[in-house]
């Protein structure tokens, strides 16, 4: 997980999880994208010290995310919405009964599917 979107959704679903100093300089990199040396100026640390709290928080955060799966969870409903918004724009274009047929029983089962999971 090394894209910045990865970290910062992980960040957003266990942040609050962290030490308000752990919290605190692994903001100032994924929100203020800081850089280590950056980061060890404003906050009085090595930049050692911050590289290691950096990779530290990551390690905690994957850890939760490997327990509870939110971001992944998060990622799936988002897509099986997305996907029944399509439909949805779909219909008003559906050529024939068999299509809009097709496309209701397509959103009926993605929104049972998320009903059923959450």
């Amino acid at each position: 997980m090394d894209s910045i979107v990865e970290k910062s959704l992980l960040f957003d679903f266990y942040g609050e999880l962290l030490t308000d100093h752990q919290k605190r300089v692994y903001s100032e990199y994924i929100q203020n994208d800081l850089s280590v040396s950056e980061m060890a100026g404003l906050l009085g640390i090595s930049r050692q010290g911050a590289h290691d709290m950096i990779r530290r928080c990551e390690k905690i955060m994957n850890d939760y995310e490997k327990r509870l799966s939110l971001v992944s969870h998060y990622r799936k409903v988002r897509k099986m919405v997305a996907e029944i918004q399509q439909c949805a724009l779909s219909l008003k274009d559906a050529g024939n009964r068999d299509d809009l047929l097709n496309m209701v029983q397509r959103i009926t089962e993605l929104s049972g599917s998320i009903l059923e999971e959450y």
